[in-house]
């Protein structure tokens, strides 16, 4: 029983137009299905459906290239655009000639490995107080409510492994299995590209993660990656601070280590894209363990020199970091039982809006089929505290505390603190406090630029 197969383009072959097609990856290009996928690019396969966590930016070798190639006529993913980041797929989603189906990142994974499973469908707490519940069916268990979440089944997955054998067993190394089981499971033909091919019995049984059951196809990768190309760049220096009322505010880097004393001795912490992630820099030497989507557990400081990253080991948001005794990798699938069974005791995430009611808007400023909603809803669904670390204004100078969000809400009353480069706000029963505020800066300066309904504490504390 011999699976390997001889280059990309044999491994694509077959791949009929209206094909759907799962691809596996997480935020590091370069540990997706590339050569997979130029091959079909090359191919030219019409009217693909793509289930992914997101298609990448312009030119990334990701799903990005079928849709700039007019590939794709319909998304499954957790992310759709990214702000400030104009894609072809974007272009092609307004336009009306690219269908959308977003879905939260957790149950995402969850829906392939249902129907790998052979589980036609489940019930979810995730997102059930926001948009993405509507029309969808509702039931109560234990007095909570649940949604409906049907299976996914696939035609292919394009998966991205370490090594492989000629049975179709495959390895994965560090943090890099993320979605690749799910879809593997989830696919009538699972095709895995590997960096190395070897003979049945080379890899230890007890190092196999997914079982040549599962696989179809094996090819070897025909791309080289660049070591130089990895480290991302940071879109606004952390030390730069905004100016309020032609006074400094804290910096990015300030807000990340004001909530990092937050975070409770003996815990487990999950990290959201944007600020918070610079909170690992500040949680060196105390007894935390943090949590990542892609399936990490135990990770440290973010690092940047090339002597110190290690391809497969980085954060949700695609940061390359360093790993802590004890450390542990898993899939998405275990990662998220991790958030929505109650595991994690704190999350930190970044934000559109708060609103005075305790609830959270951070995926989508337009509407459900534009936005990118990523783990939030599935770490919310969970029972630890939420900190929000957020700039107190937008780029245009409106209040980001608000007496109601505007946008399409993440999650309902759910907010514990709130950290800004002006206050940090405690959520009180049925209001917040507003407890400190940055230095240079009165507790009646902030409020004024605050929209919501804030009560000051009896001594205001300024911020550290």
């Amino acid at each position: 029983m011999d699976k390997v197969v001889a280059s990309p383009e044999h491994a694509v072959a077959d791949i009929e137009d209206g094909s759907t097609i799962a691809i596996a990856g997480f935020s590091v290009g370069h540990r997706f299905a590339t050569s997979l996928i130029l091959a079909l690019r090359e191919k030219g396969t019409q009217g693909l459906t793509l289930v992914c966590n997101s298609l990448g930016d312009p030119g990334a070798t990701r799903g990005q290239i079928l849709a700039e190639n007019g590939q794709v006529k319909k998304l499954i993913a957790a992310f759709s655009v990214r702000p400030g980041t104009p894609t072809a797929s974007e272009d092609q989603i307004a336009a009306g000639t690219m269908e959308v189906e977003l879905v939260p990142q957790g149950i995402l994974v969850e829906r392939c490995r249902a129907g790998g499973a052979g589980i036609p469908a489940f019930y979810s707490p995730t997102g059930v107080t926001t948009d993405l519940a509507k029309g969808k069916e509702l039931r109560e268990f234990n007095g909570k409510p649940y949604v409906l979440e049907p299976a996914i089944n696939v035609d292919y997955a394009f998966c991205r492994g370490y090594r492989a054998d000629r049975l179709g067993n495959v390895q994965f190394r560090g943090g890099s299995q993320n979605f690749n089981p799910s879809f593997a499971k989830a696919a009538r033909c699972a095709i895995v590209e590997v960096d190395e091919i070897v003979e049945p019995g080379e890899i230890p049984p007890e190092l196999i993660d997914l079982p040549g059951i599962f696989v179809k196809r094996i090819v070897k990768t025909t791309q080289v990656s660049d070591g130089k190309a990895w480290r991302r760049p940071e879109r606004r220096p952390s030390d730069k601070a905004r100016l309020y009322n032609d006074k400094p505010a804290l910096t990015r880097a300030g807000i990340a280590k004001r909530a990092a004393a937050l975070v409770k001795e003996g815990t487990y912490v999950n990290l959201g894209v944007g600020i918070p992630t610079m909170v690992s820099n500040y949680l060196q030497e105390r007894d935390v363990i943090l949590h990542a989507e892609n399936g990490v557990l135990g990770y440290g400081r973010m690092v940047s020199e090339e002597h110190e990253i290690d391809p497969d080991i980085y954060n949700a948001a695609g940061q390359f970091v360093a790993v802590t005794p004890g450390a542990s990798f898993f899939d998405s699938v275990t990662s998220f039982e991790m958030a929505r069974g109650g595991w994690i005791d704190t999350v930190i995430l970044g934000a559109y809006e708060v609103d005075q009611t305790g609830s959270v808007a951070n995926w989508s400023t337009a509407d459900a089929k534009r936005g990118g909603i990523g783990g939030a809803m599935d770490l919310l669904s969970g029972k630890g505290d939420l900190i929000i670390v957020m700039e107190h204004s937008d780029s245009k100078g409106r209040p980001k505390l608000r007496r109601k969000c505007s946008y399409p809400l993440t999650g309902k009353g759910c907010v514990s603190y709130v950290v800004t480069d002006l206050a940090l706000l405690r959520w009180d029963k049925d209001h917040f406090v507003l407890d400190e505020v940055a230095p240079g800066f009165s507790a009646e300066e902030v409020m004024a630029l605050t929209d919501m309904d804030v009560t000051p504490a009896s001594v205001v504390k300024t911020m550290a």
